[in-house]
């Protein structure tokens, strides 16, 4: 694995981020707000989708199967299903999102989950790519405090996070240690 991300990963980083951002947007008002949020839910769900689809063979076969959509997702929130001009929402990617919302509301978990790609890349500079979400400033984490609130992500985190934290479990080791 290379450490530039699969273009096939491209489509559901977008709609999932976007879905992310949608779903928890800031709060305070002002495109440069929105972009902050939109800049580390596509961060986390980046991180997400490198470690759900690790080869370029698996991030092909996505392409193929489809990643299963934002339907499952509106209706946890209670949010009626996009009309047909919502097409980006087909790229939505379920495990993904539950996995971004869970690095994003967990400073270690975000830390080992971008560990575990390093590891797998053999690149050592992806915590300078990922700043956003391993050390947000101050404007970040403003911008995002609905997006990285831990009660208000859980319903989405808690989906899979279990597997999520099978897979980093000897990352999660490693550095508590």
């Amino acid at each position: 694995m290379s450490a530039t991300m699969p273009v096939e990963l491209a489509p559901v980083v977008s709609a999932t981020a976007r879905w992310l951002s949608h779903a928890f947007p800031s709060p305070w008002p002002g495109a440069f707000s929105s972009a902050l949020v939109e800049l580390q839910a596509r961060q986390a769900v980046t991180v997400a989708a490198w470690l759900r689809y690790p080869t370029t063979i698996d991030a092909e076969l996505l392409t193929i199967a489809g990643p299963g959509g934002a339907d499952h997702l509106d209706w946890i929130f209670g949010v009626a299903p996009g009309d047909d001009r919502d097409q980006w929402r087909t790229w939505v990617d379920e495990v993904a999102a539950s996995w971004a919302g869970a690095i994003l509301t967990d400073p270690l978990l975000a830390e080992c989950a971008v560990a575990c790609l390093g590891r797998r890349t053999g690149s050592r500079g992806l915590t300078s790519r990922f700043r956003r979400l391993l050390a947000p400033d101050e404007q970040d984490r403003q911008a995002a405090v609905l997006l990285r609130h831990p009660d208000l992500v859980a319903s989405i985190a808690d989906l899979h996070a279990d597997e999520l934290l099978r897979l980093l479990d000897g990352e999660i080791a490693a550095l508590r240690h």
